[in-house]
């Protein structure tokens, strides 16, 4: 079995070298939990050899690394790449110069980008100075914004400065090469979209950044000013009152001590998270 299989998990792939041409040859069987792609990367910020960048960045960001020595890939400064099928290591190229097989079926010379799984529909945004997925007939790049955006959203979306140069507000990844899905606020501030359904969780529908609404609550706040009937646990009297979050007043007795029996607003707006820009 190729020891580059071993060192990654996956099953010896099963095929006959001559009746498979070079450009698929070993196609998705190589590779790490990032990308399916044959050929790993010399990383030249400290010479080690890693599947590709970001299993370089975590594992050099980990905290078993002595802070001082954390530190992420420079990217664009890749100048050597070995080939996972015949472990020849060689410039930055798409096909190895040994074997003659092709070490991604998407390949990006200035990112120094290689992955097998074309289904993602890369293309390199020049603007952004890196390679997005989704297909670049489908997005649109903001200049004001400094990132690529849906092209359902090109006139309608509210623009902030460089909106995507920053770490998330709730788990502080940086979100501009993030791999997760992004969702942009009504704002205009942006945020993974995972972590805006872990804010809904926790019943909280304002942008971390603004304050401003994360999605449409009119519903709410029309239900919020309906009137509720409570009944007094201590003189027993019903109330027709003003809904209110924290308690209600009896109007016999004057007494808190009281609970709603009919009406109140809604408590969430889970259905408009869900259908927010990712």
């Amino acid at each position: 079995m190729d020891a580059s299989l071993l060192s990654n998990g996956l099953e010896s792939p099963q095929f006959n070298h001559k009746d498979v041409s070079p450009i698929e040859l070993g196609s998705g069987n190589y590779g790490c939990q990032h990308y399916r792609r044959r050929c790993k990367v010399r990383a030249p910020c400290c010479d080690e050899v890693f599947d590709c960048r970001h299993c370089h960045n975590e594992a050099k960001n980990s905290l078993e690394t002595k802070p001082l020595d954390r530190h992420d890939i420079p990217r664009y400064e890749v100048k050597k790449v070995i080939c996972s099928l015949c472990d020849t290591e060689q410039d930055v190229q798409q096909y190895c110069i040994n074997c003659g097989v092709c070490m991604g079926n998407y390949y990006c010379s200035t990112c120094k980008f290689f992955d097998d799984d074309i289904s993602k529909k890369q293309y390199h945004c020049a603007e952004c100075g890196i390679c997005r997925t989704g297909g670049e007939e489908n997005f649109f790049h903001c200049k004001k914004c400094g990132c690529c955006y849906s092209n359902f959203m090109k006139d309608g979306h509210r623009c902030v400065e460089r909106a995507m140069h920053h770490n998330c507000s709730v788990c502080f990844e940086y979100l501009f090469d993030t791999m997760k899905d992004i969702t942009v606020l009504p704002c205009g501030h942006t945020i993974h979209f995972q972590c805006v359904k872990e804010m809904e969780l926790h019943y909280r529908y304002s942008c971390p950044v603004c304050s401003k609404s994360i999605c449409d609550m009119s519903s709410l706040w029309n239900r919020l000013d309906q009137v509720v009937w409570i009944l007094c646990n201590d003189c027993g009297a019903n109330s027709q009152v003003q809904f209110h979050i924290v308690a209600h007043k009896c109007l016999s007795c004057k007494s808190y001590n009281t609970r709603q029996i009919q009406g109140g607003p809604a408590a969430s707006c889970s259905s408009r998270v869900a259908e927010m820009v990712r």
